[in-house]
């Protein structure tokens, strides 16, 4: 069973059900009731130390509303927020107790946060925890005056007096011609930004105040140094079973988030998770890592599987999903109401699974020959190809617990002797990065090659 025709069943299975919970204010307190009251049913809540809210573990994100095409002769991809949907699926999620929504100045093209305050309004005030962020990414909004039309509009937007959870967004990035150090003392300090909202804060108009991270780690290590002055309510990091350990495998500039989280529980700080599906590549795993996690729970999407893991860690206060149909929500809902964490033996396999994701990254090769000849001899080209062709028919495996590890292990070995021979294989290259210089893809030829190399020396070791 894919996603779609798990989604599918969910969403047949639960129509019933989402129009009575729907259909009024007690439906949500029965609910919310029966999760406190510890039975198997209801949002699985968490608390914030410093403010006392109990926030569902399933937060609303507002990056990717519900649009319908906009027609434009001048624009063709312009497009408008879908206002039905949108109040829809807040009602649903209301009634099914999400009870925290986030969302930004700048998602949506500058739409979010006025069709969230929308559909919102119609929603009793204390039902709901509203988040927005100040995206003052631009050089043009570090001023004070252009910080304060940003923060002022978040109100007029949301339509409320006062905002649950303010997030100083995107703190460890750089800008075009400043180092990430530099930009955060212009964005947050030397204008009196910082200052000014804990301001705030005192005075009631912000409950709560944190940053969301990305970028630089020595920033976040400084954020935190912050904190006795702060007194960060939460901080919100991007999360899941990849970036776990391996964040720097999918992008250099990552931290691992088993760093940023544990820094953060040592000071009882609560975590907000953001991108749980690693952009949605977690939704949508080759055929045979679904097959593993299937014959684990074969009810289970591996979406599903995603947001178990993050939701595990008590130290989450909520995990942001984004969603754009009426039917994601559904299943992230279901997942929610109430999480089942994640065993230890599920943990390794989402460990196992992580490795063998970011082994499954296919190299962007086209053939183009313009890396050789290596002058250590390394057939470049046709070590890629075997690789990619090994991913395609799904000869990779994951660890050797897998039910076709053998066949697998002896197909991708025995092919790629037989399509390149020894003395021009990936263990010959030295990382001399000559053949960089040709490649119109910009592949990091060095970096793939001890990458296949370890792949092959491990699978040499698994059957020994």
């Amino acid at each position: 069973m894919d996603r779609r025709d798990f989604l599918k069943r969910l969403s047949a299975a639960a129509a019933t059900m989402s129009l009575a919970a729907c259909s009024s204010v007690d439906s949500t307190k029965e609910i919310i009731g029966k999760a406190n009251n510890n039975v198997d049913v209801g949002m699985t809540r968490r608390t914030v130390p410093t403010s006392g809210d109990s926030v569902s573990l399933l937060g609303f994100g507002c990056k990717r509303l519900p649009t319908v095409q906009k027609e434009s002769v001048d624009n063709q991809n312009d497009v408008e927020i879908d206002q039905e949907e949108l109040n829809a699926q807040v009602d649903y999620a209301i009634a099914h107790g999400v009870n925290f929504f986030e969302t930004s100045p700048l998602y949506c093209q500058g739409k979010s946060e006025k069709h969230l305050g929308v559909a919102l309004k119609r929603v009793a005030r204390e039902k709901y925890f509203v988040a927005t962020k100040l995206s003052n990414l631009a050089k043009e909004t570090w001023s004070k005056d252009a910080f304060l039309n940003m923060y002022n509009g978040s109100f007029a937007n949301l339509q409320v007096e006062t905002i649950d959870y303010l997030i100083l967004d995107a703190v460890g990035n750089s800008s075009v011609d400043l180092n990430p150090s530099q930009t955060f003392e212009k964005r947050f300090i030397e204008n009196g930004l910082l200052d000014f909202l804990l301001a705030e804060r005192e005075k009631g108009k912000i409950r709560n105040l944190g940053f969301s991270f990305c970028g630089d780690v020595a920033i976040f290590d400084a954020a935190l140094v912050m904190h006795d002055k702060c007194r960060w309510d939460f901080v919100e990091i991007p999360m899941n079973y990849v970036g776990w350990r391996h964040a720097k495998d999918v992008n250099d500039g990552n931290t691992n988030a088993e760093y940023l989280y544990n820094e953060l529980e040592k000071r009882k700080i609560p975590v907000i998770v953001s991108d749980p599906l690693l952009g949605g590549r977690l939704s949508n795993v080759e055929s045979f890592i679904a097959a593993r996690l299937k014959a684990r729970r074969p009810e289970d999407s591996v979406a599903k599987w995603a947001m178990r893991f993050v939701g595990t860690f008590e130290n989450v206060l909520t995990v942001v999903g984004e969603t754009t149909y009426m039917e994601e929500l559904k299943e992230n809902v279901e997942t929610f109401c109430p999480v089942d964490p994640c065993t230890k033996e599920e943990m390794d396999l989402l460990e196992d699974v992580a490795k063998a994701t970011l082994r499954c990254k296919r190299v962007p090769c086209t053939g183009c020959q313009y890396c050789m000849p290596c002058p250590y001899g390394v057939n470049i080209p046709g070590i890629f190809f075997h690789y990619n062709r090994c991913l395609k028919e799904g000869n990779v495996a994951i660890s050797n617990q897998d039910e076709n590890f053998a066949a697998m292990r002896r197909r991708f070995l025995m092919g790629y002797d037989r399509s390149v021979p020894q003395l021009r294989q990936a263990n010959h290259c030295i990382g001399c990065g000559i053949c960089k210089r040709g490649c119109p893809q910009n592949i990091d030829i060095p970096k793939e090659m001890q990458k296949i190399d370890e792949y092959v020396e491990e699978l040499k070791r698994m059957g020994e």
